[in-house]
């Protein structure tokens, strides 16, 4: 393989993962509106943001569907970046859903 056809080969891989990324970018931003429906059903019923059974449902959940070829622990740790990330914003609307002036 000559050097412009590696290049070319190359390009098309990162083309195909741009797209990926868009996508990803797309499912996480549902996932984080349905965090925070679930962060105003938690307020409403005075109900703790941290749910460790549950978090441990979503893990097993995940690494029960993983085909790889990323390993569970990478996958774990994708994870609970995750699972924290959300868990920041659904804290954080729940708080500034009480703010005055707020709907």
């Amino acid at each position: 393989m000559s050097p412009e056809e590696a290049s070319a080969r190359l390009a098309g891989c990162r083309a195909r993962i741009d797209v990926l990324d868009r996508q990803l970018v797309n499912l996480l931003n549902d996932r984080a509106r349905i965090v925070e429906n679930i962060g105003r059903i938690k307020r409403e019923f005075n109900m703790r943001v941290y749910e460790p059974r549950r978090e441990d449902e979503v893990l097993a959940n995940v690494l029960g569907h993983n085909a790889g070829p990323l390993n569970e622990e990478a996958l774990r740790r994708i994870y609970e970046r995750l699972l924290d990330e959300m868990r920041t914003l659904q804290r954080d609307r729940m708080l500034g859903d009480q703010q005055p002036g707020r709907d």
